[in-house]
């Protein structure tokens, strides 16, 4: 792929924009010897005012999604993207949220350009486990585990119940619920179905990819393979 294509679909610019810069000057090898928009370089040897380009499609990033933002682009509203830099939002293919995590929920959110990997992620049939700490309106009464476990739970206006799912209590008005579904604001309405209410809501670890204060909320990182594959191993 021609450079100046290559860096205008990292985002940076509209194939104009990108133009001008290779005009200035600006695009150079590692050496800092100038380049030209029809060049062909690997990309790790091009640098943009001195510095590596962003990473190449098949990217995945993990945020801690801070309570306050939608995961949208277009939102009214604090959008999770609005955490990113700009050039982000640019990006084609486009860099899409893995799944969501409503406005009042917290937490481990996934950002990835590769749209196979995105779908085997949250493909039901990967059984990929979502856990959820969860503040309560009120006291647990005792029989949530059982029921969430059961694989017969219904939530209301749907025709197919719950895969089973583990719930453990850590307070009085406190649990850990950990689910391989992504169903519609799931976990509230599991909630909800036994007569409780969701206060607060945040979710710690995808697969076997954990949040465990690495990030403060609103952070963000790249993500090596290696933690790719932990998302599939619970």
């Amino acid at each position: 792929m021609k450079l100046v294509k290559l860096i205008a679909n990292l985002g940076y610019g509209s194939r104009k924009d990108v133009a001008w810069m290779f005009r200035e000057g600006r695009v150079t090898d590692a050496q800092g010897e100038v380049l030209y928009a029809d060049d062909k370089v690997p990309h790790g040897e091009v640098r943009l005012d001195g510095e590596p380009l962003d990473p190449p499609p098949g990217m995945v990033l993990m945020m801690h999604k801070p309570v306050g933002y939608t995961c949208s682009r277009k939102d009214p509203g604090r959008v999770v993207f609005d955490l990113l830099p700009p050039r982000y939002r640019m990006r084609d293919p486009a860099l899409s949220t893995v799944g969501r995590l409503d406005r009042d929920t917290s937490g481990l959110l996934l950002f990835t350009d590769d749209g196979a990997l995105l779908h085997r992620i949250i493909s039901p049939r990967a059984h990929v486990t979502k856990v959820y700490e969860a503040e309560l309106a009120h006291g647990l009464r005792g029989d949530e585990g059982e029921l969430f476990a059961s694989g017969q739970m219904m939530l209301e206006a749907e025709t197919e119940p719950l895969e089973p799912a583990r719930l453990e209590v850590l307070g009085p008005r406190r649990a850990r619920l950990a689910i391989t579904e992504g169903r519609y604001h799931q976990v509230r309405r599991m909630f909800a179905a036994v007569g409780n209410h969701v206060e607060a809501l945040h979710r710690a670890s995808i697969g076997g990819l954990v949040l465990d204060g690495q990030l403060a909320a609103g952070a963000w990182r790249m993500l090596a393979a290696d933690e790719v594959a932990a998302i599939f191993r619970s």
